[in-house]
C-alpha cells in the first residue's frame, strides 16, 4: 500500500498510510514532527487515530532521546497466537462451554490476580532481581503500584479494557488460541511514574513543547538510563505474561478437548514499545504506539475487530514505515507492508449458541470467548477487500460448533 499524504512545514515530514485521518491526529502528527530530535520523518499507519501525547498507529524514530508518553502507559502491550493441530471437528458445544468456564477460571480478569496458590513463581523469578535495583533508586515505583496489588501475583492474568482472550478458526477450520495484553499494574506504574519526571523535567529546564505530553528524557539526562531500563523491564514482562496466559489456556483446553499440540510457531509481539533500531543510516531510538515491527520476515499479529477477521501477517521490510505495521485494520486497508498467513474468524458464540456471556464484574472484561456479535446478533462485518475475498477470504464457522 502507497503512502497517501504528506504533511510538510514542519522539520522533518509526516508520511500517512491513509487518506482517512482527522484534524486532531494531523495536528499530533505535526507537533511531533516539530521536536528537534525526530529522525528523517513521522510514519502514521492506515489506522492512525488520536491518542494522548503520540497519534495512535505511529511510528516515531528519535535520535537520542525518548517520549515516555508515546510509549504509553501499557508498555508493552500486545499480542500472542498459536495454531493447535485441532480443527473444528473436533470441538463440539459441550466442550466449548466447559473450556470456557475452565479459563474464567484459571486466568484472572479485570483487577483480579492469582492467589498465593497459583501465583506463577518460576516465571516471575528472573525479574526480581532487575526490579529491585530499579526499585532501589526509585523507590516511589512500589508505591505508585498500590498495597493491594502485586506484580509477582499479576503475571498470567488479563487486565481489563480491550484485552481478550479468544479461540478462534482459520480459513482451513484449524484452531487458534489468541490473546491481547500487556504489562499490567506494575507496567502503568512505570509509564505514569517517568512520564510525571519527564513533566518535571522540561519544567526545570524551562523547555516549551507544542503538548505537554511531548516530555522528553535525552540521552546523558539524569532519568534517561533508568527510563530505558524499566520500560526493557515492563516489555519483558508483557511479553511473559502473555506466554503464562497462553499456557494457562492451553492447559484448559488439554483438560476438556482431545489431545493437540502447537503446530507452528507461537507469535509474540509488542505493539506499545521502544527499541533502538536502525534506519536511514542511523541508531535510532523507534517508539512503535499502536503498530508492529514488520521486518522482511517477522511474523505479527493483526486483530480485528469483534467479530471481524484477524491476520497472522509476515513482514515485508518496508523502510519507509521504519519496518513497521498497523497494530489492527483500517477499513480500507487489507495490508501494508506486510503479507497475510493466516486469516482467523473471531465469531464466537454468545450465551444461547455454546460460549456465554461473562458474569458480574467480569463481563465487561474483553474476551473474546464471549459474544462477539452487534446488538442484532449478527457478527461484526470484517473490513477487507475484495482481492482477499477473491483468495478465500476467512470461513467464521464457531456458529457450527456451537448448533
Amino acid at each position: 500500500m502507497p503512502i497517501k499524504q504528506v504533511l510538510t512545514g514542519q522539520r522533518v515530514p509526516v508520511k500517512i498510510w491513509t487518506d482517512d485521518v482527522d484534524e486532531k491526529s494531523k495536528a499530533q502528527l505535526a507537533n511531533l514532527a516539530q521536536m528537534p530530535f525526530i529522525h528523517h520523518h513521522v510514519a502514521a499507519m492506515p489506522d492512525a487515530h488520536v491518542g494522548i501525547g503520540a497519534t495512535i498507529g505511529s511510528v516515531i524514530a528519535t535520535h537520542k532521546a525518548i517520549i515516555p508518553a508515546a510509549v504509553g502507559v501499557d508498555i508493552g502491550c500486545g499480542m500472542v497466537a498459536a495454531r493447535l493441530s485441532l480443527t473444528a471437528n473436533d470441538i463440539d458445544d459441550r466442550s466449548l462451554r466447559a473450556v470456557f468456564e475452565q479459563i474464567s477460571h484459571d486466568v484472572p480478569v479485570g483487577r483480579a490476580q492469582h492467589c498465593d496458590d497459583t501465583v506463577r513463581a518460576e516465571a516471575v523469578r528472573p525479574f526480581e532481581a532487575r526490579l529491585k535495583a530499579l526499585t532501589e533508586r526509585h523507590p516511589q515505583l512500589l508505591k505508585a503500584f498500590g498495597k493491594v496489588s502485586k506484580w509477582t501475583h499479576q503475571m498470567g492474568t488479563l487486565g481489563g479494557g480491550n484485552h481478550f482472550i479468544e479461540i478462534c478458526l482459520d480459513e482451513a477450520d484449524r484452531v487458534w488460541v489468541m490473546l491481547h495484553s500487556g504489562s499490567r499494574g506494575i507496567g502503568n506504574a512505570m509509564a505514569d511514574y517517568f512520564i510525571q519526571l519527564a513533566r518535571k523535567d522540561m519544567e526545570r529546564w524551562m523547555i516549551q513543547l507544542p503538548d505537554r505530553d511531548l516530555a522528553y528524557f535525552p540521552e546523558g539526562s539524569e532519568h534517561f538510563d533508568d527510563y530505558v531500563e524499566a520500560v526493557q523491564w515492563a516489555q519483558d514482562y508483557a511479553r511473559q505474561n502473555r506466554q503464562c496466559m497462553l499456557d494457562l489456556v492451553l492447559s484448559a483446553l488439554a483438560r476438556h478437548w482431545p489431545p493437540f499440540v502447537v503446530t507452528s510457531e507461537v507469535v509474540n509481539c509488542h505493539h506499545n514499545y521502544v527499541a533502538q533500531e536502525h534506519h536511514f543510516g542511523a541508531n535510532v531510538w523507534v517508539t512503535r504506539k499502536g503498530a508492529i515491527r514488520a521486518r522482511e520476515g517477522d511474523l505479527g499479529i493483526v486483530p480485528g475487530s469483534m467479530g471481524a477477521r484477524s491476520y497472522i501477517v509476515r513482514g515485508k521490510g518496508n523502510a519507509e514505515s521504519f519496518c513497521s505495521s498497523a497494530r489492527r485494520r483500517a477499513p480500507d486497508e487489507p495490508h501494508r507492508g506486510r503479507e497475510a498467513i493466516h486469516r482467523g474468524g473471531s465469531r464466537a458464540a454468545d450465551g444461547r449458541r455454546g460460549l456465554p456471556q461473562g458474569q458480574g464484574r467480569h463481563r465487561r472484561n474483553s474476551r473474546r470467548l464471549q459474544g462477539h456479535r452487534r446488538g442484532n446478533g449478527q457478527p461484526e462485518r470484517p473490513h477487507g477487500c475484495a482481492a482477499y475475498a477473491e483468495a478465500g477470504g476467512v470461513r467464521q464457522r464457531l456458529d457450527r460448533l456451537a448448533g
